[in-house]
């Protein structure tokens, strides 16, 4: 594992306009590869932490970084459990020095890019902190605030129309959800249905008895005004939107109108074939 040779005396900085709220981190020490489409690494910061960090030239797309930063902006603004942003730097020593830093696509190997990439705060010491990302139901229905968070999820991934299986990852004492495809992946689109975001675990609905069990998410996505909406998508990369970078006002403007759709889109899936809240009369 190769470090920077001289870390700068500040491991936090800021370029001109950069929101408080997300810390840019340079990344130090090389310690594995992790699992997922996006062939993220763990590294460890100047800082001391340690982050799961997803770089611009993954296989999924580009924009899976700003889907990452912007949806955990907005879920810290609903008081939703996400890991900590962060802007990664990856210097060009480290990527050189790490031969498992690459990103692999078909039969090609490809160094993973330096520069600018997204972090998401671990949560914890690697090695002494336990973190899956499967519970039995037996377990599952014993974490802490099981059913507030987990309809607390299914309302955001509602709002930002997040494709894919909601991602857990349970931790010990918390558990935290990721944002990465949210906004259709990087497609930046809302291709709704009633039954899209639900949980494949009926037992974490199992507490729903009408639109009242969704609060107070509901109520705070409801009344996020749009320019605080507009906030959360500032000082993301234009080179993390893809091919428009412009794009992501269009994002802007869809999720400050979703807000009001949301009760109804709750109503549409209780009313589905698949019926996810079964005490919902």
């Amino acid at each position: 594992m190769t470090r920077p040779s001289q870390p700068p005396s500040s491991v936090f900085w800021r370029s001109e306009g950069a929101r408080a709220d997300v810390p840019k981190v340079l990344a130090v020490e090389f310690i594995r590869r992790m699992r997922g489409a996006s062939q993220p690494c763990l590294l460890r910061g100047a800082d001391g932490a340690y982050y799961v960090v997803k770089f611009l030239n993954n296989p999924q797309h580009p924009r899976i970084l700003a889907n990452e930063m912007f949806a955990a902006r907005l879920a810290n603004l609903i008081k939703l459990p996400v890991p900590q942003p962060a802007f990664i730097e990856i210097p060009e020593e480290l990527v050189r020095g790490n031969p498992q830093m690459v990103i692999e696509t078909g039969r090609s190997l490809e160094p993973s890019r330096a520069g600018l990439a997204f972090g998401s705060r671990f949560p914890g010491e690697p090695g002494s902190t336990l973190a899956i990302d499967f519970l039995p139901d037996r377990l599952l229905g014993r974490v802490t605030r099981l059913g507030p968070t987990f309809l607390g999820a299914y309302i955001f991934d509602k709002w930002t129309c997040n494709c894919n299986g909601r991602q857990v990852l349970f931790t010990r004492p918390a558990h935290q959800e990721s944002g990465a495809y949210c906004f259709n992946d990087g497609e930046w689109d809302f291709p709704d249905s009633p039954i899209r975001s639900i949980y494949p675990r009926r037992l974490v609905y199992e507490s729903v008895r009408g639109l009242e069990s969704f609060e107070p998410f509901l109520s705070r996505i409801e009344n996020l005004a749009s320019r605080v909406i507009e906030d959360a998508s500032v000082d993301i990369p234009q080179a993390w939107c893809g091919e428009d970078p412009s794009r992501i006002r269009w994002l802007v403007e869809r999720l400050v109108e979703r807000r009001r759709r949301l009760r109804q889109m709750i109503v549409d899936a209780k009313n589905s074939d698949l019926r996810p809240f079964p005490n919902w009369e």
